[in-house]
């Protein structure tokens, strides 16, 4: 099987690679990510992807676009949405576009092993992509190593970005920190669910209603 593996970044790969190569499959990464920014961190998960592609003997393909402005136009209007509406399929169908140009006859992706991607929607996307570009799409829950795939990677000193990799998802995940933080402080526990309500309601009234924190269940 000749595999093409859309890749996030290097911590992402470790499990997916371990566990493809245990099936047999030999995978060649694809890294085409210009939802990566400010471009310090996009040079700092595209190098480490680098480095640990040499350190496990792996083909890796790179398709080096950084898209700052070119993202930002495509998600002001939408930016509750951004990731559905452009960010996934923006990068899959791309990933699909290079399979089909080079004659890769399946696919994946290491999105699928993150807890904190939308899981059942990426795998629903390239299920469609798949029937309309007529390459197998090779779904694995990937998620189930998430524990020993961060372990290996902080082993062996990879890259941890602290984002998933927009301008966008940096501001909400700095927030979330802080709020979580306070709710802490103030007897709350902190879970997506209510971290994501007290931004929400911090963005309807354009600064943070953190003295609000202890209404939140």
């Amino acid at each position: 099987m000749k595999l093409l593996l859309h890749t996030c970044c290097a911590p992402c790969s470790v499990y997916c690679i371990k566990t493809l190569r245990e099936e047999g499959i030999e995978p060649t990464l694809y890294w085409y990510n210009p939802n990566i920014h400010p471009y310090a961190e996009y040079k700092a998960r595209r190098d480490c992807l680098k480095e640990y592609a040499k350190l496990v003997k792996i083909q890796l393909e790179l398709d080096d676009v950084y898209g700052l402005d070119e993202f930002c136009r495509n998600v002001a209007d939408k930016l509750a949405t951004r990731c559905e509406e452009y960010c996934y399929p923006l990068r899959l169908r791309h990933a699909f576009e290079y399979a089909k140009a080079h004659s890769y006859d399946a696919i994946s992706t290491t999105l699928l092993y993150s807890i904190y991607q939308r899981h059942d929607f990426i795998a629903h996307y390239m299920s469609e992509l798949a029937q309309e570009y007529g390459i197998e799409f090779v779904y694995r829950n990937f998620r189930e190593g998430w524990q020993e795939g961060q372990e290996e990677a902080r082993r062996i000193g990879l890259y941890m970005q602290k984002y998933c990799g927009c301008v966008f998802s940096e501001e909400e995940s700095g927030i979330g920190r802080e709020i979580g933080r306070k709710m802490k402080k103030q007897g709350v526990s902190p879970t997506n669910a209510n971290v994501r309500e007290v931004i929400e309601k911090a963005k309807e009234d354009n600064f943070l209603v953190l003295d609000k924190i202890k209404s939140v269940s």
